[in-house]
């Protein structure tokens, strides 16, 4: 290759990457000017919908259309529940879908599609209330509804300023604030995400035992309640758990714990720690588990209580595992106890 050639081949690979940061760049600029609109408008939208006791209807069409699928598939997976209703199918019947109890969110950059536009009479006579988001607040869809939230961007990121990019983008954004606020306002917790998601990786683990994802024997940390704390934390350091449990002069009755977090604690209030006797700095009675419980009671408890380790005990009281919060959440190789 001669050297203007490679010279050339250099240059267009710098364009190509310029190009493509400035897309980047304009759709980032996009969302973050919505997040300077959201204002008392989208909160009043969210409590809404959150009161709505029928469905969320979301309506679109073209890309608008599509992101509205998105939409409708993120509330569904996250406990609101959504459906998308093609304007066009929902002339020729599929209007019947729709009840007074449904709210309509209506999906449009322009404000002025015309096959959802001539949708909006029909779904006021049904008697839903009508959320639009659209680019612009002026507009005749704008116009015929209870509530608008302008979804609008500076410019789009297709050179032409044709192909929706950037506005596509925001809207995306736009919904998926609608749904993650919408989880905090309704408690949604990864119970609830493994009801719906029976066959999701993440719904399946949390469907399990915990006796299924515990760790066992010497993969336990565990020192006396006689130690001191030296020894616990090299029992700490020797397993990456970020605590030990303490159990009785016996080897198998649970006394308390020993976390990371007790041993900050610890060496702000006292120097010697490593002298200290284990129960001194233990935490007694921790929160423990049966091996036969679900794996999202499991969660729920570390979620509500803000820890990651759960020592396994049976109705005595006596060690049998510990379980560790990344072990439900699969952060490693998933393995179930009893396959080898």
């Amino acid at each position: 290759m001669s050297v203007n050639a490679s010279f050339k081949v250099k240059e267009t690979a710098t364009t190509l990457i310029d190009q493509a940061k400035e897309v980047l760049r304009i759709e980032a600029e996009g969302i973050l000017s919505l997040s300077d609109r959201i204002d008392e408008r989208f909160a009043r939208m969210v409590e809404t919908i959150y009161r709505c006791p029928g469905r969320l209807i979301v309506s679109g069409i073209g890309k608008s259309g599509t992101v509205g699928r998105k939409i409708v598939g993120t509330l569904n997976s996250t406990g609101t529940r959504a459906l998308f209703l093609h304007p066009v199918e929902a002339m020729h019947g599929d209007l019947g879908m729709v009840s007074k109890d449904d709210i309509f969110l209506a999906l449009s950059n322009s404000g002025e599609t015309d096959e959802l536009n001539l949708l909006i009479p029909s779904i006021r006579k049904i008697g839903c209330k009508i959320i639009a988001m659209t680019g612009n607040a002026h507009s005749t869809l704008a116009k015929h509804s209870d509530i608008v939230i302008d979804v609008g961007v500076p410019k789009e990121a297709c050179p032409l300023g044709l192909a929706p990019t950037a506005s596509t983008t925001a809207l995306l954004a736009a919904g998926d604030a609608l749904a993650v606020v919408l989880i905090n306002k309704r408690r949604f917790k990864c119970s609830d995400f493994a009801r719906i998601h029976p066959g999701g990786n993440l719904g399946q683990r949390l469907a399990c035992n915990v006796a299924q994802f515990m760790l066992t024997g010497d993969a336990i940390p565990r020192v006396s309640v006689d130690a001191t704390m030296k020894a616990a934390i090299e029992e700490i350091n020797r397993l990456q758990l970020g605590a030990a449990l303490v159990v009785a002069p016996d080897g198998k009755t649970l006394a308390g714990i020993v976390t990371d977090g007790d041993i900050r604690r610890w060496i702000v209030r006292e120097e010697r720690l490593l002298t200290l006797p284990v129960a001194t700095v233990m935490t007694q009675n921790p929160r423990t588990m049966g091996p036969g419980a679900p794996a999202y009671d499991a969660l729920n408890l570390m979620e509500a209580h803000q820890i990651t380790v759960l020592p396994i005990v049976d109705p005595e009281n006596k060690v049998l595992g510990i379980l560790h919060l990344h072990d439900i959440l699969g952060k490693g190789a998933f393995k179930f106890n009893d396959v080898p």
